[in-house]
Parts: C-alpha cells; structure tokens; sequence
C-alpha cells in the first residue's frame, strides 16, 4: 500500500501546481540564457573541429550567435526569442563587461576554467524569485594578465584566480545583485544593486541589455526581424517596445530617465572578416559608445535589435544604488508601484518554500549550503539549441566537404530547441547524458516535475538514435556515459510516491520502453565476444586507465572492463526493478522482469569466472575488480585500484515477500532458471524472512572489497570515496605495452590532471566525485535492507566493525563536510584561500565545483557544477529527514 504523505501548501507549491496543471505557465520564463555561447561545438563551422579557436572570447562582443545568446545574471522565455541582462563598465576596462571571461581548453594550464566570481543566490522552481551576484573588480580586467599567468604554468602547477592576482585587495570591488521577482508568468520586476564594497568612492556603469536572439540571418532572405523602439510615457520612467512579427510584444520599463542605445544583434563583419555589414549597426555597438565614447555606432533612429538603458553611477563606499525595470507582457501605467512589497513578498515566499522543503531538522549552516545548491540547479537551466543537419550543411554559406564527415555525423536525427539542465553554464554549456540523470535525482525533492521533465528528454526521438544509443555530450554524442538512466527513473517514481502518495506509472512505462531499445543497443554493440563482458571506453570516468580508454585499440587488443560490465549489472537490475513494478498491474511484464533477473546472473557469473582460458574480472588473488588486457590469445589484468573496481558495489536489489509473492508468472520462471542453472544462482541470496538480495558482489567477496572502500590510507577520505586508492602514491602501476611503443604509469593524484588526456581539465585518478560517493551510499543502503546486521563492514583502521548503514551514512556525512564550517570555522571546499575562509562577504557563498582535492576536500576543476554536485543538497535532506546531526 502507498503510503500517502501531505505536501507543503506555500505560495510556490501552488504555483507549482498551477504549472503543472496548466493553469498558468510560470516557467515560461527564467534564467534559461547560458553563461558561454562562444567557444562552443554549435558555434563551430571550422574544418578542424577547432570550437576554442573558431569563435574565441575576443569575436563574442562582434559575432552573432547562430544557436543561443549568453549575458550576466540573465533571463529568457523558454525559446529564448527574447533576453534580459546585465552589463557593467567601470571606466578602466578595455571590454564592456556583457560576458564571463575564461580560458580556453588550450589557454588553461588545467583545460578550460571560467575566471570570474559569481554566485547563484537564490531561485525558486518557477523563478518567482531569483538573486544572482556578479563580483566586479574596480581595477582593469586582467584578461591578459590571466591568460599569461596560465602560459607560464604547467600541469602540475594549480591554476591563476582573479584573487591570486589581487584584484580584490583592499576590498575595492563592486557587489552587483541582480533580482528577479514575477508578478505573474509574464511580468517581471528585476532590480540591479550595485554595491561598493571598496574604502574610496567608484563610479560604475550598468546598463540593462534588452536583445532578441537573432534567429533571421540563416537564411536568404532574412526571416522576419522583430524590433525595439522606445515609446512615449509619464515622467518618472522610460519604455522600450519590443514587436516580434511571430511572438508579439513585450515591454520594458525602467526606472528614472536613462540614456537610451539601440543597435542590431548582427555580426561586425568590418572587424572579424574585413567585409562590409548587413547594417551599420552591429552587435559591439554598446561597447564602442561606452567605452571608447563612439557616438556613431549606435542607431540615431532608436530602433533595433538590441537595446540598453546607460545608468552612470557614482557609488560611495560602502554605499549602494539600485535600478528597477520591469518587464511586461501588457502594459502598465504605473510599473514600479509596490515594487519593494513584491521583492519582499517573493523573498519571504521562497523562505516559506525552502523550509517547507527541509524540514525542521537541519542546521542553519545546511540549510544554506542546500538552498545554495539548489539555487545553482535552476540558474544552470538552459535553453540549448542545435540541429545538427542544418549545422553539418551550413545555413546560408556551403561549408567545406570535409565538415560532413565530421563531428556528430552519425546524429543527424538531433534537432532540438529545449531547456536543459546543464553540468556547468559556462564550462559545459551543453548538456550530458548520465550526468543528467543525477541533476534529475538532485531536483526531484525541490521539482519532482522538472526533475521528471529532464530525464525523459534524452529518450525523445529527437535525442536516442534510431539504433537505441543516447548521445552523450555535444563534443561527440557517440561517446559512452554510464547508463543510469533506469536507476535515475525508479528514484524519481519513488521519491513521487512519497510526496504525493502515489507514483507516475506512465511515466515509468515511457522510460522503460526507450530503456529497453537502449538496453539493446548496448549488448549488442559492446559485447563484442558474447561472453556477458562489457567494453565502454572511459565511461565519463576520465583518465583512470593506463591509456585514455576512448581511443580506438591497436589490431588484435581489446580492454574488458571491470566498470562498463558492473554498469550493465546495475541496468538488468534496475530494468528489472521497473518491470516488477509495473508488473503489479499488468501481468505482461513478469516477461521483462524475468529477462533481466536471468541476464543480470549471467552478467555478475561472468565478473567472477572466466570461460575459455580468460581471466575473470575479480581477482582472488586482491580480492578487488580490475579491467582485462586481452592481445595475442593472453591476457592481463589491469591491477589499478580505481573506481572502475567500486562500480559493482551498485548492482544490487531487494525482491521483497511481497512483490514475489504476488507475480506468480515470474516466481515459476526463476525458480525454474535458477534450478537449470545452479551456477549462477550464487549472486542471490534468500533471507529468512524471504527477501531475496541480488548483489553483483556476493557475501565473502562484498567484506573484501569494503575494506578497501573504508581504508583510509586506501579510498576513503576524510571528505568521501577517492576515485584511486592512495596507495598508488606510493606504489604506483606501471605497465609496458609494446603494442603502444610506450610505457603507462597510473599514480595516485589527488587535485588537478598531470595529464592533457580528455583536455586535462577534470580527473579520475585520486580525486573525490560526487556521483560516485553518491551512488555508494544508495548502494550500501540497499546492501543494508538487504542483509542487515548479518553482514558488517570488517574493521579497517581504526575504524568498525561497523553496519552498512553506519557506512553508508559515514560516507554522506564526509562528502556534506566538503561544504560545511569545521570547528575552525574552515570550509574545505575552499581549501586555504584566506580570502575564502576568512572574508565575511566570501566565505559563506559556496561554489560546487566539478571534483574535490582527494586529501584536503578543495575544490577543483568547474566551479559552478552545481549539476551532480548539487547532489550535497538531496544528502543533506535525507540526513534532515533521518534526524540525523549534522556532524
């Protein structure tokens, strides 16, 4: 029986509510505009493949994007006809400040890396109320400074911040909040604050940008050009129209009587390519009158594409000054009436909405790292545009040949125009196979909706490939994520239950069904011998092998994987787990659940023991999983201990009593299977009670490879699970292949890649992951309602015996207090940056970097990868839940 349990009725519940019902559309608009449109595979039309190169940061100000627009603390409708920003100018910059700025994957001596400070404050799920906070120096922008400090490091030196180049000393920066707050779906207030935290007075511009993104140059002719026009009002405030022939009309007021720029969302071609422009006025327009005082780039006649308000502020220090627009569907006689009831209406209605949400049993310090995790994976929700027929053949211009037999050639079927939850809106401004299926679980206790929405997105006929694969990232949508999208599903049916008593079957029988075309493509393309053993390539597990396992293998080698194989253990089951459950309906797929059970043993026979003279995949010997070598009728293990060998912790499942009892068609079938082949029958066991634990890791080899997991000096950290055992510190694995004319050497590294392999900008060989701490503790949790006390955790240093369940929740405990104050007052995340640990206007706005330091819990890689990182938050929540302390 479900078990129903009453949802919160706040403001934002019900305008979920409304949402969903259709009632109103509330979501049409929010923070969908990326941090990073250039640089991009979309923006890419070279030969070479080439996207840093093609369209660098210096052509964003100049170059019309083709797919999707970016700005500051921005806002969009869910097409993105039409876009909000900011930018700000502080008379010493060379550029207008309309963009982040980073390096690029070649500039950084760690890959690509986003150099500026801001923060994701606030949001609500129908961003009734967002705040966003860019942090701007006082100083010249060190662009150059930034990428010769890069240049002048190598891979094993950590990378150059804004901080580390003093831009912050003395306080002298400028705070700019930006605030949303909808008066209904269509109306919205946005308020700029402009703080100056400096000791002197600072003048600074601010100039709210009004754009469409310019969707009419692709063709010849032009397709219909929308436009803004300023129109007449009452004293107090200004109007701009913005008319689009398709999508009708918008207003925005402003505060005040600001000077008013117009120009075109079109390509400079004068500066880029030396040919005249489609019109005289281009996209750079803004920054050649404010920062070189060019009056003749902008449009005489006030109309246009783009427009800008121009607000010169003198602030004083410590002081403030603040800017209210407000955009409108209809208009308005009075628009900034009541403005400060609604911001503090909103305000508190997000208060009323997180709490609700958390539950009375969390810390304050928690409450704010969750609500700033959350706040990240919905201003990380983008509109992400790509036809990839159209960008292969090139819109009004022919592109070389070559290009048609380049990237994503095989994906011509992908044409997309949707909001997407990304991994990180200016390092990876696209989106990404299985890290989306954790984004889903982590908004799925803030937006079962949303979360739901974004994991049925990549079984769409427009994203699966005809032959059942799902396109991994857009740098090659044939590359191999991990398949957790069944995994993700039943969570998401569960975690429905619970709220609303009951579960969204259709939902789960959609997904299955795509799963099941999926599920094929994937035995029937990487089980190249037939034998239940998996090829994958890196599996979105960088760097972790001998050799950067995404390259083709020379002749007559190929590399068994310990990790691909556990993945396809873990998919039986949780395909197996929605069958059952759907089953309880209808009784056509008993069918299906018995396909699974009987694939998974087969799978988790073959991890164990070897069939034609190979080795198996577990060896006795280290009582640990590795990847096989096979070259020349030999072969080899790998004898790296690495996640790769943690992975078939997760395939695991509990059949309760009382679903068996209740499938009479599926209780004949494994009854019969499992008396045909008792071989296979030893990764099941029945407890006393009936359940029936189907582990890939049995009893007798599950102890052995937990007492790697919970050895310090081995995988566990003081801040979670290492992605490679410690020990390879100081015994590393080296491995000479004469097949590669070369020597391997895989070592413990604990922060950044020593290695260019996967742009070397993110790494798998030491460092903490939070989807793989993630998946762990679930893990262990169903490992616990499977065997309870019967089974321990050996002891291991110091540590234990101890309960699955201690260990699982030892392992939530460790990867939350990356986030958390010690009893130094010290966040590990920021490791000993005194500007971060010390600063009160710092050190409790938290970025979720991509991966952390696997010794000092410091963040690394992307910083605003509130995407999987976020899943902190759903932890922290299910320790609220629990009652459980904070520490």
């Amino acid at each position: 029986m479900t078990r129903t349990v009453r949802v919160a009725s706040t403001a934002e519940h019900r305008r979920l509510d409304e949402e969903r019902e259709r009632l109103l559309r509330w979501k049409h608009w929010g923070p969908y505009l990326s941090e990073r449109a250039w640089g991009t595979v979309r923006e890419d039309y070279s030969v070479s493949g080439d996207a840093w190169g093609f369209f660098p940061h210096d052509h964003a100000r100049s170059r019309a994007y083709r797919w999707n627009e970016d700005g500051l603390g921005g806002l969009c409708d869910r097409h993105q006809i039409l876009c909000l920003a900011v930018a700000v100018w502080n008379e010493r910059d060379p550029i207008l400040k309309e963009r982040a700025f980073g390096l690029t994957g070649p500039e950084g001596n760690h890959g690509e890396d986003v150099k500026e400070i801001y923060y994701y404050e606030d949001a609500t799920p129908t961003s009734s109320y967002l705040r966003y906070l860019y942090r701007y120096p006082q100083r010249p922008f060190p662009y150059e400074e930034l990428i010769a400090a890069a240049r002048g490091r190598g891979l094993s030196d950590s990378e150059v911040d804004l901080p580390d180049l003093g831009v912050f000393d003395g306080d002298r920066y400028f705070d700019v909040f930006v605030e949303y707050a909808k008066r209904s779906p269509s109306d919205i207030l946005m308020a700029i604050t402009v703080v100056n935290r400096g000791p002197e007075a600072a003048p600074i511009h601010v100039l709210p940008h009004l754009w469409f993104r310019n969707t009419w140059s692709w063709s010849e002719p032009p397709g219909p050009i929308p436009e803004i026009r300023p129109m007449q009002t009452d004293a107090g405030h200004v109007m701009l129209r913005a008319a689009h022939p398709e999508h009708g009309a918008h207003h925005l007021y402003i505060e005040g009587s600001p000077e008013l720029l117009f120009t075109n969302n079109e390509t400079n071609r004068e500066r880029l390519h030396g040919a005249p422009s489609r019109t005289p006025y281009v996209k750079d327009a803004f920054h050649h009158r404010v920062v070189h005082g060019d009056a003749g780039r902008v449009n005489p006649e006030r109309r246009g594409t783009k427009a800008a308000s121009w607000h010169r502020l003198e602030v004083p220090p410590g002081g403030s000054r603040r800017i209210l627009l407000r955009l409108a569907q209809e208009a308005v006689e009075r628009p900034f009436d009541c403005a400060d009831e609604l911001l503090e209406t909103r305000r508190k209605e997000a208060d009323e909405y997180y709490l609700a949400v958390q539950g009375p049993h969390l810390s304050e310090d928690r409450r704010a790292i969750q609500r700033q995790a959350a706040a990240g994976l919905f201003w990380s929700m983008q509109f992400y545009h790509y036809d990839v027929d159209t960008w292969l053949r090139g819109d009004v211009e022919a592109p070389p040949p070559e290009r048609l037999r380049g990237r994503n050639m095989h994906w011509r079927h992908i044409s997309v125009a949707d909001v997407i939850s990304m991994p990180d809106a200016w390092e990876y401004p696209w989106f990404a196979a299985w890290d989306l299926a954790f984004h889903a679980v982590a908004l799925a206790s803030i937006d079962i909706d949303l979360a739901k929405a974004q994991l049925k997105l990549m079984v769409k006929e427009w994203y699966q490939h005809p032959n059942g694969q799902l396109p991994a990232y857009e740098w090659e949508f044939s590359d191999l994520n991990p398949p957790v999208h069944a995994w993700a599903t039943y969570q998401l049916y569960k975690i429905e239950r619970k709220q609303r008593g009951v579960g969204d079957r259709v939902f789960l029988e959609r997904v299955f069904h795509k799963l099941l075309i999926n599920f094929a493509w994937w035995v029937n393309k990487r089980d190249t011998e037939g034998n239940n053993v998996f090829e994958g390539g890196f599996l979105g597990l960088d760097n972790i092998s001998l050799f950067d396992r995404s390259e083709r293998l020379p002749p007559g080698m190929r590399l068994e994987q310990a990790d691909a194989t556990a993945w396809m253990a873990m998919y039986c089951l949780d395909l197996m787990r929605i069958a059952l459950e759907l089953a309880l309906d209808n009784s056509a797929y008993e069918d299906l659940a018995s396909k699974f059970f009987e694939h998974f043993l087969r799978i988790a026979h073959a991890l164990h023991h070897a069939t034609d003279g190979r080795l198996p995949l577990w060896s006795e010997e280290d009582g640990f999983y590795f990847d096989i070598l096979a070259a020349g009728g030999k072969s080899r293990h790998l004898k790296i201990r690495s996640a790769v060998g943690l992975i078939p912790l997760c395939a695991v499942h509990v059949i309760t009593p009382e679903v068996y009892g209740k499938l009479a068609n599926f209780r004949r079938r494994t009854e019969w299977f499992l008396r045909k082949n008792p071989v296979l029958a030893e990764a099941i066991t029945v407890r006393p009670d009936g359940r029936q634990v189907l582990s890939a890791v049995a009893p007798g080899r599950l102890e052995r490879v937990l007492t790697h997991l919970f050895d310090e000096d081995k995988f566990l950290s003081p801040f979670g699970p290492r992605s490679l055992s410690k020990e390879h510190m100081s015994a590393p694995v080296r491995l000479g292949l004469d097949e590669f004319q070369a020597h391997h050497t895989v070592g413990y590294e604990p922060g950044e890649s020593v290695t260019r392999m996967k742009g070397g900008n993110s790494n798998w060989r030491g460092p903490i992951w939070f989807p793989l701490g993630y998946l762990l503790y679930r893990s262990l949790l169903r490992l616990d309602h499977g065997f309870g006390d019967v089974l321990t955790i050996p002891a291991v240093g110091g540590y234990g015996p101890r309960t699955l369940r201690d260990g699982a929740h030892e392992i939530a405990r460790r990867l939350v207090a990356i986030f958390e104050r010690d009893r130094e007052g010290r966040r590990p995340v920021y490791g000993e940056h005194p500007l971060f640990q010390r600063d009160p206007h710092f050190r409790d706005r938290l970025f979720f970097f991509e991966y952390f330091h696997g010794d000092t819990g410091a963040g690394l890689g992307a910083s605003h990868q509130t995407g999987w990182t976020a899943l902190v938050g759903d932890l922290i929540l299910r320790a609220g839940r629990q009652g459980r302390p904070p520490t």
